[in-house]
């Protein structure tokens, strides 16, 4: 599941070229590789999901820097040792959720039940049928815990369009498989998500990622400015949606997706101040574990005018 901007999307960007018949036999090869290992009993998938994490972390250099880049800014207070010994742990979380993520896309209902646990579930009911935007930043059980709840709500949620069209398949027929959810693709804009929530379908809706300067505001996230989508605010302006956060977090025998409070009077008159206190909100959650965020994102790529990007050089 990915982002979606606010409202004025503009246009559709050009589609990125197909890759050759060869690679998508490889993404084929890859695909049916992880469904076989997905099937495997958790504790052994961790177990090869860490291994994974681990040789990421020594091959996937520009991604361990941009990891070490981002911590670096947004804990600064710790060592290098430290931060390093962080990212390796954020690697290990992220390659054991991918393989996971084959149990919710391919897996039977009964396993993705006991695999993922809702909690405070009577806060979503308390505002199913009324526009509701379910917040949901980007932590490695993201997919889990979205899928589980598509299982029984039928939420809506938009999504980055791959270049690769077996992935991009795969990963539209596997968020799609359960209750009626519905995929869109952010590269189509958001009415049709308005219309949606408007009717009473909960939005599932990821705001944390750097889109770029358009829609976006600059507001702290660590204490650094970091270009934020100001969609949640407006979304929740143009259709009357109560924002509930949910956070889905690994834990050792599986997820657990947890609803928070929801949030009063959002957006207010200051959709710039509500994108603080979201971003804020964020930052509470991260500390509590810290190596289940997404920290391979070019979070601060984005930069004020004059300002350099931290990922160069």
């Amino acid at each position: 599941m990915s982002d979606a901007r606010a409202p004025g999307d503009g246009q559709v960007p050009a589609a990125a070229p197909s890759p050759p018949v060869r690679g998508r036999w490889a993404t084929r090869a890859a695909i049916a590789a992880l469904t076989l290992i997905s099937r495997l009993p958790l504790r052994p998938l961790r177990v090869i999901g860490g291994a994974m994490g681990t040789l990421a972390w020594w091959l996937a250099r520009p991604r361990r820097r941009v990891t070490l880049v981002n911590l670096r800014l947004c804990f600064p207070q710790l060592s290098e040792r430290e931060r390093r010994r962080l990212g390796h742990a954020h690697f290990r979380a992220f390659m054991r959720s991918i393989l996971e993520r084959f149990i919710v896309w391919r897996g039977p209902p009964q396993r993705i039940r006991a695999l993922v646990r809702i909690e405070h579930l009577d806060l979503l009911h308390a505002h199913l049928g009324r526009p509701l935007i379910i917040l949901a930043p980007h932590f490695v059980g993201l997919d889990a815990g979205g899928l589980r709840l598509s299982m029984e709500y039928g939420c809506v949620t938009m999504y980055q369009r791959q270049r690769n069209p077996v992935l991009d398949a795969v990963m539209r027929a596997g968020r799609e498989r359960f209750g009626n959810a519905i995929v869109l693709s952010r590269q189509d804009g958001v009415r049709a998500a308005l219309r949606l929530v408007r009717r009473g379908r909960p939005f599932y809706y990821l705001p944390d990622m750097d889109l770029g300067a358009r829609d976006a505001v600059f507001v702290p996230f660590f204490g650094v400015p970091a270009a934020t989508v100001t969609g949640a605010a407006r979304l929740a302006a143009l259709t009357g949606a109560t924002v509930l956060p949910f956070v889905t977090r690994m834990t050792p025998e599986g997820y657990v997706g947890r609803f928070h409070p929801p949030w009063q009077d959002f957006p207010g008159p200051d959709e710039v101040e509500a994108t603080r206190r979201m971003n804020a909100f964020i930052e509470d959650c991260v500390r509590e574990c810290p190596e289940q965020y997404h920290w391979t994102h070019r979070r601060f790529k984005t930069r004020p005018p004059g300002e350099p990007s931290p990922y160069s050089g």
